[in-house]
């Protein structure tokens, strides 16, 4: 989609589960329901290469993201390979995409927010393109086993591994293209209609490399979009 050196974008979704019989009240998210929170990087394909699920609901989604194995692999460079442009005098890793709810890190690009012109709406724009894999991905998830919409009435040391055996097996159907019907994700989305997902977007600060980082980036689109 033209984002450069991008290596996947992350989200996480509320999958609804049944009340704990133990401290309750911290699985219930925003919006009001019970639930466990599915974390996951997500490529251009469709796949999952890394998940994290059994977060409580109402944990934060940057605190779940800063306390993964990603998060930890890819402050130590070690997760993608050692594969840098440069813009400009800046040299950008490679990077992931997510929402406002995620740091600005050198690799982990998210969106401009206050009064913005249109160099930063370009790339806003640019960024919730390439990001909206994510949410077809989940999408299809749920479309294909709709358990995953509806409450799971299994115990929370239960749930974690049937989401992540949701996920393995959405990445071999997904891999082997095995028919997806569309009318499946429409009766997907009148089933979601019951437990809408939480708003975690919040405002965080950022480190002045990453800020220098997603200027180079923002140029770098703006000069292939003069281009066109």
């Amino acid at each position: 989609m033209g984002f450069p050196n991008c290596g996947g974008a992350i989200d996480g979704t509320h999958i609804p589960i049944l009340a704990p019989e133990h401290q309750a009240g911290e699985y219930i998210n925003r919006k009001g329901y019970f639930s466990i929170v599915l974390q996951a990087l997500v490529d251009h394909k469709g796949h999952f290469p890394h998940i994290n699920v059994g977060w409580l609901g109402k944990v934060h989604d940057a605190r779940i993201f800063r306390n993964s194995g990603l998060f930890e692999q890819l402050q130590e460079g070690t997760y993608f390979p050692d594969q840098k442009i440069t813009g400009g005098d800046v040299d950008m890793p490679i990077v992931i995409l997510g929402d406002s709810a995620y740091p600005l890190m050198p690799w982990l690009m998210k969106p401009y927010t206050g009064t913005l012109d249109s160099s930063k709406e370009q790339f806003n724009y640019r960024l919730n393109k390439c990001r909206m894999v994510v949410e077809c991905a989940f999408g299809r998830l749920k479309a294909r086993w709709r358990s995953l919409l509806s409450r799971l009435d299994l115990s929370e040391t239960s749930v974690p591994i049937v989401i992540a055996a949701c996920c393995v097996l959405h990445n071999t159907c997904e891999s082997k293209g095995e028919t997806f019907m569309a009318g499946w994700e429409v009766e997907a989305n009148c089933l979601a209609a019951d437990y809408t997902q939480p708003d975690t977007r919040m405002i965080r600060r950022a480190q002045l490399g990453a800020l220098r980082i997603r200027e180079a980036l923002k140029t770098s689109l703006m000069t292939v979009q003069a281009a066109l």
